[in-house]
C-alpha cells in the first residue's frame, strides 16, 4: 500500500468545552465560553495549520452539537470523512481557569457519550488507513471506557500491520479511568506498538511507575532539570523496545499565570534539550501538550533526521499555544519559526 508522506490519522473523542470567562469560578459565572476540543482533535488541528493532510476519526451524536463539532474541525482544515454518527450525546467538560496561586480545574461530563459507547467493528480501519503514513492516539481514549480502549487497540493493531508509524501521548487523567480494568496492563499493551512516545513530567510515573530519582515536579516550582529525565527516557525505551523516540514536556509552575516551559527528545543514544521559555500572563494552557505533539509530528516529517530542530519547533509552538484561547493551537509555521529564531518581542507584524 502506498503512503503519502504527510498524511496523518488521529483517533479520539472531541468534546464540547464550556469555560468560565475572565477567570471566574464556576459558581460565579452566568455564562460560558464555548469551544470544541480533545487531545487527538487538537493534534489534528495543529497539523492542518502546518499544511499536513490529516483525518480525525471519532464518533459523535447526529444532532446539532455533534454537527457543530464537525463544522469546527472542517473550518480548521481537518478531514472528517471517517467520523461516525451514533449515540445520544457529545462529551462535555467544564473549565474553571485559574489565575495567580489558584490552579485551573476541570470537571468532566462525558459518561455514556457517543465515543464512550463505540464498539469494535464499527470502523473500517483498512479504509481509514489507505495512503496513511502516521497514526496518533493518546492515553485519554482508553480511559473513557473499556469499549473505547478496545477500539483503540483495534486501530493500533491495524496501523501496525500496515507498517504505519504510530505515536502516542500518554496523557494520564486522574479523573478518568473509572471502569474496572487494569490500567497499567491496558496502557502497557497499547503503548508497546508505539514508535514515538510523548509524556509530561508525571505521565510515565502515573502509568508505569517510572520517575526521575530525587525530583518531585509538584513541589519543584520553576526548577525542572531536564537532565534528571534522561533516566526516564532510558527506562521507557527499555520497557517499550519498539519506540524510536521518547519526548517529555517539562513545565515549571511558578503560578497558574507564570510557567516555565521546555522539552527533551531522546533517540536511544542522545538526549536533545530545548531552550527554556518563561511564559507569563498565560491565557490558556489547556492543549499545550497536544500542540507540542502536533508540532513534533510535523517536525519529524519535515526536518528529516534533525531531532534538535524538530524539538525546538515543538517547544516553540506549544509555548505560543499558551497565548491562545481554546483547546487548539492556531499558529502558523512562520510564527513558530520566528519564536524559534529568538523573536519573542510580540511586536505587531504589519
Amino acid at each position: 500500500m502506498s503512503k503519502e508522506i504527510n498524511k496523518v490519522v488521529t483517533f479520539g473523542e472531541i468534546m464540547l468545552r464550556l469555560s468560565s470567562p475572565d477567570s471566574l469560578r464556576i459558581s460565579q459565572t452566568n455564562s460560558f465560553d464555548v469551544f470544541y476540543g480533545g487531545g487527538e482533535a487538537n493534534v489534528a488541528v495543529s497539523l492542518a495549520n502546518y499544511g499536513v493532510t490529516v483525518e480525525f476519526v471519532s464518533r459523535v451524536p447526529n444532532n446539532d452539537i455533534g454537527n457543530s463539532a464537525i463544522m469546527e474541525l472542517k473550518k480548521r482544515g481537518v478531514g472528517t470523512s471517517h467520523i461516525l454518527y451514533g449515540g445520544e450525546r457529545l462529551g462535555i467538560y467544564f473549565l474553571e481557569t485559574g489565575i495567580a496561586s489558584r490552579g485551573s480545574k476541570v470537571t468532566y461530563d462525558r459518561e455514556n457519550s457517543a465515543m464512550a459507547q463505540i464498539k469494535t467493528g464499527m470502523i473500517d480501519w483498512d479504509k481509514v488507513f489507505q495512503n496513511v503514513s502516521w497514526f496518533h492516539w493518546t492515553g485519554i481514549t482508553p480511559a473513557i471506557s473499556i469499549n473505547a480502549a478496545e477500539v483503540c487497540l483495534e486501530a493500533i493493531k491495524a496501523a501496525s500491520n500496515l507498517g504505519i508509524k504510530i505515536s502516542t501521548d500518554l496523557n494520564y487523567r486522574s479523573k478518568l479511568w473509572k471502569y474496572d480494568g487494569n490500567r497499567h496492563e491496558i496502557m502497557k499493551n497499547l503503548t508497546s506498538y508505539s514508535d514515538i512516545i510523548l509524556c509530561n513530567e508525571e505521565d510515565a510515573e502515573m502509568h508505569f511507575g517510572i520517575k526521575p530519582e530525587g525530583l518531585d515536579v509538584r513541589t519543584n516550582g520553576e526548577d525542572v532539570n531536564p537532565d534528571a529525565f534522561l533516566s526516564v527516557c532510558k527506562e521507557m525505551m527499555k520497557k517499550f523496545p519498539k519506540a524510536k523516540k521518547i519526548a517529555i514536556t517539562l513545565r515549571g509552575s511558578i503560578s497558574a499565570s507564570h510557567n516555565s516551559w521546555s522539552g527533551i527528545l531522546y533517540d536511544g543514544k542522545k538526549m536533545f534539550k530545548s531552550k527554556n521559555y518563561q511564559i507569563t500572563n498565560i491565557v490558556d494552557r489547556v492543549g499545550a501538550g497536544d500542540s507540542f505533539m502536533g508540532a513534533l509530528i510535523y517536525g519529524i516529517l519535515n526536518y528529516t533526521n534533525d531531532d534538535q530542530t524538530s524539538l525546538d519547533f515543538a517547544v516553540a509552538a506549544s509555548c505560543l499555544k499558551h497565548s491562545i484561547k481554546g483547546d487548539a493551537n492556531l499558529v502558523s509555521i512562520e510564527e513558530v519559526e520566528r519564536l524559534m529564531n529568538g523573536d519573542s518581542s510580540g511586536r505587531i507584524n504589519r
